[in-house]
């Protein structure tokens, strides 16, 4: 997916800038970069590749180079970023969180008006630069950023640093989040809320979907007012989001817990301990132990100290073997005992798959698994929450193969699937379980997670679970 850090202050910035950034590591793991601008010495950038390191190793020892009272920085699950432009708008930097699904036909497009891409990428075009260069080609930023709207399919929300202020254009359905917060003398502009505490910064409020704001020092300039639609991504809450986050006011964890209490609640099973998997199953997992009146304890428990993630590495076969090391079974706690795992999703299930062959062999008696959300039985054409290239990389949509053959991909035929308790939804169900060798396992209803959210249906993004939630920009 990836996140960015803005902030503009009435002194040097820089060591706001470098660890705000870093909280937004968990969101992203490619590419990360920081700029900033001084009067004097203009901008400075640099780019790291965050592949086999983590943020804080690759930039603490240059910081002392960056000055300024201004500055971004970007956690990038795409390309290098952020770029520099000097255009007729002025020089800038921009850093973006999107997802481009016509990159190529708009870059033919521009390539057919003789513009040019020099920031490749493994021989890709760089999609933070085809939205410099769509920027570039309005009137002003409002109109540039306007353009990125109407342009693109997918989504995209950026953060502009500019030589008068910092620009925060958020998508134009509000899917990814910009959080502004205030301290003395500064502003910030960011993906996570978890950036702000310990930089004591207080949350002012969340830019609305499509509009368009410019931070300086001294406050806020409202340059487009909020569009009227937003479908917010519901993933957010259930995997995206470090647990002290808030979107639209909305906690991180609150929402697991509250999703977890109703699926305990609504369980019939018979078991002795609830465990989560660590990290974004943990909250599910305290609320289905009071929802279900059963004891919460650690059998298995993340190590942190060289496994923080599990998908820095670039084989997908490596990144499996990441995810299994990370995880430490506790045999005491295991051993004969009918334990519920609670996590927050079921992708490929090749990890959960290999983890729950492994609490056997410590002696677990059942293992029952409880998902936070539904079946995934749509790519997501939004946000890159997975490495995935292709649908059938999901265990769903095997499945749905396996069963359907040729009728598999017929939106007709999807949709049952994806219907709560239908026929084919609990077939699909029981043969997940099967394959991945669970005692049972059963997902939170759709209509349960947007319960625990707290928002309409038509206010959230659930397209991965039931395939709505797409339209083209359309400016109020």
């Amino acid at each position: 997916m990836g996140g960015f850090f803005g902030t503009i202050a009435t002194k040097d910035c820089i060591n706001d800038l470098f660890y705000g950034t870093d909280y937004n590591s968990h969101l992203g793991t490619k590419r990360a970069g920081l700029v900033t601008y001084d009067e004097e010495k203009g901008f400075n950038r640099s780019i790291h590749s965050l592949e086999r390191n983590y943020f804080r190793s690759r930039f603490e020892d240059e910081l002392d180079k960056f000055t300024g009272r201004q500055g971004l920085g970007v956690i990038s699950d795409t390309d290098p970023q952020p770029i520099i432009v000097n255009s007729h708008l002025g020089r800038y930097a921009v850093v973006t969180v999107a997802k481009i699904n016509n990159l190529d036909e708009i870059a033919q497009e521009l390539l057919q008006q003789r513009m040019h891409f020099s920031e490749l990428s493994a021989n890709r075009i760089n999609q933070t630069e085809l939205v410099a260069l769509l920027i570039n080609m309005g009137q002003t930023f409002v109109d540039g950023i306007n353009l990125v709207y109407r342009k693109i399919e997918g989504s995209c929300s950026m953060l502009i640093l500019t030589e008068d202020g910092i620009i925060c254009a958020r998508d134009f359905l509000g899917r990814t989040p910009i959080v502004i917060g205030k301290k003395e003398g500064a502003y910030a502009a960011t993906s996570e809320t978890t950036a702000f505490p310990n930089l004591d910064y207080l949350t002012v409020r969340d830019v609305g979907p499509g509009e368009i704001v410019k931070l300086r020092a001294t406050g806020i300039e409202v340059m487009q007012e909020p569009m009227k639609r937003e479908q917010i991504c519901s993933f957010l809450w259930v995997y995206y989001g470090f647990p002290s986050s808030d979107y639209e006011g909305i906690n991180v964890e609150d929402v697991r817990e509250k999703n977890g209490e109703i699926v305990g609640a609504e369980d019939d099973v018979e078991a002795d301990i609830v465990c989560g998997i660590p990290d974004s199953g943990v909250g599910m997992a305290l609320g289905y132990s009071k929802g279900h009146n059963i004891a919460y304890k650690r059998a298995v428990t993340k190590y942190t100290p060289t496994w923080p993630r599990s998908f820095t590495p670039g084989s997908q076969t490596r990144r499996e073997l990441v995810a299994r090391m990370k995880l430490v079974p506790n045999p005491v706690i295991l051993k004969d005992r009918r334990i519920v795992f609670c996590d927050d999703s079921i992708v490929r299930g090749t990890q959960l798959r290999d983890n729950v062959r492994t609490f056997f062999d410590y002696g677990a008696k059942e293992v029952h698994v409880r998902i936070s959300c539904p079946p995934l039985v749509y790519g997501c054409p939004f946000i890159g929450f997975t490495t995935s290239k292709s649908d059938y990389e999901l265990i769903s949509r095997r499945i749905i193969r396996d069963f359907e053959g040729d009728n598999a991909d017929k939106p007709e035929v999807l949709q049952k699937y994806a219907t709560t308790d239908s026929p084919e939804y609990q077939r699909l169900v029981k043969e997940i379980g099967k394959r991945l060798g669970l005692t049972s396992v059963k997902f939170a209803k759709l209509e349960n997670l947007i319960e625990s959210i707290g928002k309409q249906k038509c206010d959230l993004c659930t397209h991965c679970f039931d395939g709505t939630g797409y339209c083209h920009y359309e400016k109020d």
